[in-house]
Protein backbone atom coordinates (compact mmCIF):
# COMPACT_ATOMS: atom_id res chain seq x y z
CA UNK A 1 0.00 0.00 0.00
CA UNK A 2 1.26 3.37 -1.04
CA UNK A 3 1.61 6.17 1.57
CA UNK A 4 -1.63 8.04 -0.69
CA UNK A 5 -3.75 4.96 -0.47
CA UNK A 6 -2.53 4.57 3.28
CA UNK A 7 -3.86 7.99 3.90
CA UNK A 8 -6.98 7.71 1.65
CA UNK A 9 -8.18 4.55 3.83
CA UNK A 10 -7.57 6.19 6.82
CA UNK A 11 -9.53 9.56 6.30
CA UNK A 12 -12.22 6.96 4.72
CA UNK A 13 -12.41 4.74 7.98
CA UNK A 14 -11.80 8.10 10.44
CA UNK A 15 -15.07 9.33 8.79
CA UNK A 16 -16.96 6.16 8.69
CA UNK A 17 -15.74 5.72 12.68
CA UNK A 18 -16.72 9.05 13.43
CA UNK A 19 -20.75 8.65 12.27
CA UNK A 20 -20.50 5.01 14.46
CA UNK A 21 -19.46 7.08 17.74
CA UNK A 22 -21.31 9.83 17.34
CA UNK A 23 -24.28 8.52 18.96
CA UNK A 24 -22.49 7.27 22.11
CA UNK A 25 -23.39 9.58 24.84
CA UNK A 26 -25.68 12.03 24.27
CA UNK A 27 -28.58 12.31 25.59
CA UNK A 28 -30.98 14.92 23.73
CA UNK A 29 -32.35 18.63 25.66
CA UNK A 30 -36.06 17.97 26.88
CA UNK A 31 -36.20 21.86 27.85
CA UNK A 32 -35.18 23.29 24.76
CA UNK A 33 -36.90 26.15 23.17
CA UNK A 34 -37.60 26.34 19.25
CA UNK A 35 -38.35 29.72 19.37
CA UNK A 36 -34.67 30.63 20.63
CA UNK A 37 -32.84 28.37 18.12
CA UNK A 38 -33.06 24.91 20.48
CA UNK A 39 -34.72 22.16 18.75
CA UNK A 40 -35.25 18.58 21.39
CA UNK A 41 -33.52 16.77 19.33
CA UNK A 42 -30.05 18.53 20.25
CA UNK A 43 -27.80 16.81 22.68
CA UNK A 44 -27.11 19.03 26.06
CA UNK A 45 -23.36 17.93 25.36
CA UNK A 46 -21.78 16.54 22.98
CA UNK A 47 -18.88 15.98 23.76
CA UNK A 48 -17.12 16.35 20.69
CA UNK A 49 -13.56 16.76 21.33
CA UNK A 50 -13.87 13.26 23.37
CA UNK A 51 -15.84 11.48 20.18
CA UNK A 52 -12.86 12.91 18.03
CA UNK A 53 -10.04 11.27 20.07
CA UNK A 54 -11.68 8.41 20.44
CA UNK A 55 -12.71 8.22 16.80
CA UNK A 56 -8.98 8.33 15.70
CA UNK A 57 -7.93 6.49 17.80
CA UNK A 58 -10.71 3.81 16.45
CA UNK A 59 -9.60 4.69 13.16
CA UNK A 60 -6.26 4.22 13.73
CA UNK A 61 -6.97 0.11 15.21
CA UNK A 62 -8.62 -0.79 12.37
CA UNK A 63 -6.56 0.80 9.49
CA UNK A 64 -3.59 -1.20 11.11
CA UNK A 65 -5.25 -3.78 10.90
CA UNK A 66 -6.54 -3.18 6.59
CA UNK A 67 -2.56 -2.72 6.41
CA UNK A 68 -1.47 -5.67 8.12
CA UNK A 69 -4.43 -7.40 5.83
CA UNK A 70 -3.47 -5.81 2.21
CA UNK A 71 0.46 -6.44 3.03
CA UNK A 72 -0.11 -10.00 3.92
CA UNK A 73 0.11 -13.10 1.41
CA UNK A 74 -3.33 -14.42 3.30
CA UNK A 75 -5.86 -11.81 1.00
CA UNK A 76 -3.84 -11.51 -2.43
CA UNK A 77 -4.99 -11.47 -5.96
CA UNK A 78 -1.72 -12.35 -7.32
CA UNK A 79 -1.11 -15.35 -5.71
CA UNK A 80 -3.17 -18.22 -3.33
CA UNK A 81 -6.80 -19.14 -4.16
CA UNK A 82 -8.12 -15.74 -5.18
CA UNK A 83 -5.29 -15.40 -8.05
CA UNK A 84 -6.67 -14.44 -11.25
CA UNK A 85 -5.35 -18.03 -13.87
CA UNK A 86 -2.82 -16.73 -16.16
CA UNK A 87 -3.41 -16.45 -19.92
Amino acid sequence: MSWFTGVIVYLLVWWTALFAVLPFGTRPDPEADPVAGGWRGVPERPLLLRKVVATTILAGVIWIGIYALVESDWLSFRSGWLALPER
